[in-house]
């Protein structure tokens, strides 16, 4: 993986060389293409010449040693103490003589979870942060859908900003929003989408009533429960609540301000930005709409999803089931 702040991707930087050393173009120029400054170009195109390409590849920018590094021995004191005593690191420094600072940094280059974190008779960790590489993810298909709705700018006839600049011909036209609904199942990332002129309690509610139709089709033909925002056409609209008891489902919301709650919609919602709504310049908002269905149709059966091992989300179901 790149370094977090580097400019250029392994690709870039074989681009970098392909363009100054094998055809023989003006570092400058190149450097201006790529969006780098001249001396990182000079950089890349010189480590290049040393060491060929293994030369393009990342080092780790940590120095081979560290002067001032605290000793090995004296770490293993404060971890030993941070465990006996279970207490924070202006104790410890008081214990140990080093100071406080240099404590916490020990105590995080360690690993050690958070006083809050651990039971406070045994010193375990009993809870993790926000900050975690574990996925939820419920056991069966159904026992979770996940609803949101997305709000994304109509099109003018002709194309908008992205197809001609920004300027006054395309910028304040009024033609309003697209309402682009949303539900994805917990367990296996099926999607289904509708684009809808609003997002009322009663418009949710159909919505809901055809999703439900349409993972019955694809093998989910029981929905435990169904999660969503505090939105008020969520929470205060008969109608969808009269949905949700339809299908026999519960209905949850998340905690407010806390939006990582309904994360798989949220996030797909991203991809469904990136992929579909941006990927490219449409010249009617109708040619955006009829581009919608063949992408849910990729989205679902063919493209890869990291967290079901490189897997589509049809591949979690099936239709007898």
């Amino acid at each position: 993986m790149a370094h977090a702040n580097a400019r250029l991707t392994m690709h870039g930087r074989t681009l970098l060389v392909r363009r100054v050393r094998l055809d023989g173009r003006p570092v400058a120029h190149v450097a201006k293409e790529l969006g780098i400054s001249r001396q990182c170009a000079h950089r890349w195109v010189r480590r290049y010449d040393e060491d060929g390409w293994p030369g393009l590849r990342e080092r780790s920018s940590r120095p081979h040693r560290v002067a001032n590094r605290t000793p090995a021995a004296v770490e293993e004191h404060v971890v030993t103490c941070r465990r006996a005593l279970r207490c924070g690191p202006a104790p410890i420094a008081a214990h140990t003589g080093v100071p406080e600072r240099t404590v916490s940094r020990i105590l995080r280059r360690h690993a050690l979870p958070h006083l809050a974190d651990c039971d406070p008779l045994t010193g375990a960790p009993i809870r993790t942060g926000r900050t975690s590489s574990l996925r939820y993810e419920h056991e069966r298909p159904g026992d979770l859908i996940h609803l949101d709705v997305k709000k994304i700018g109509r099109i003018p006839d002709g194309g908008g900003w992205r197809a001609h600049g920004r300027s006054e011909q395309v910028r304040g036209r009024g033609i309003g929003y697209d309402y682009v609904h949303a539900a994805v199942d917990d367990h296996s990332r099926l999607a289904y989408t509708e684009i809808h002129t609003d997002e009322k309690g009663i418009t949710c509610a159909a919505f809901l009533t055809r999703a439900a139709a349409f993972f019955a089709e694809a093998g989910i033909n029981r929905i435990e429960r169904v999660i969503t925002d505090n939105a008020l056409n969520y929470r205060r609209s008969a109608a969808f609540a009269a949905a949700v008891a339809a299908l026999g489902a519960r209905q949850k919301f998340i905690k407010p301000h806390c939006p990582w709650q309904n994360g798989k919609v949220e996030r797909f919602n991203r991809t469904l930005q990136t992929e579909w709504a941006y990927r490219q310049v449409y010249t009617s908002n109708t040619e955006r709409a009829e581009a919608l269905q063949p992408w849910m149709d990729y989205y679902n059966t063919q493209r890869r999803h990291s967290a079901l091992d490189g897997l589509p989300p049809i591949s979690r179901l099936s239709p007898t089931s």
